[in-house]
């Protein structure tokens, strides 16, 4: 006569496999989620103030799109300047921008920005000569911080190539 299996310690088994599998498959579509539609990232510095604080974490959506006026983009490291830069749209290809340094105002298209978002108004001007067409397929972006942000106004920096966004924000922690 054959020994019955212990059912038991099988159903034990069965059971920790199933935990394990579902732990692996929660790992890997969190693996997906953060390699293909989003990414964290940490804020270096204070030229985003008062919109965002140094060290403070960004999700960020990885998706391709196209930015809008007033996002919050966060710029690739592989680009000339060598850092990932986080900086708001300020202008999109075929936009003439102008700054008024001596009433700190910056024009898109000739009209006036409405920018609640910004520290102080827009007093540094650093080394381009303004006014300025954005080349299609490239964003002019500024940090909220102005008087204390590295960003399109530097020609280091320049204009962004869209390839170079790495995506937007979507929450602030």
């Amino acid at each position: 006569m054959q020994d019955k299996p212990d059912t038991g310690r099988l159903d034990k088994n069965r059971n920790f496999l199933e935990w394990v599998d579902s732990i692996v498959l929660a790992v890997v579509f969190v693996a997906l989620v953060f390699t293909f539609a989003a990414r964290v990232v940490r804020v270096d510095g204070r030229s985003m103030n008062p919109t965002l604080q140094d060290q403070q974490l960004l999700v960020i959506s990885s998706l391709p799109y196209e930015p809008e006026y007033g996002d919050v983009v966060v710029v690739d490291a592989y680009t000339r300047h060598g850092q990932t830069l986080i900086k708001r749209v300020v202008g999109k290809g075929g936009d003439v921008i102008d700054i008024d340094f001596d009433a700190g105002v910056v024009y898109c298209n000739g009209q006036a920005l409405d920018e609640p978002y910004t520290a102080e108004p827009t007093h540094l001007s650093f080394d381009t000569e303004f006014p300025i067409t954005v080349p299609e397929g490239s964003v002019f972006v500024m940090g909220d911080n102005r008087n204390n942000s590295r960003d399109s106004r530097l020609k280091e920096i320049g204009y962004v190539d869209l390839r170079n966004i790495l995506g937007s924000t979507l929450k602030q922690y």
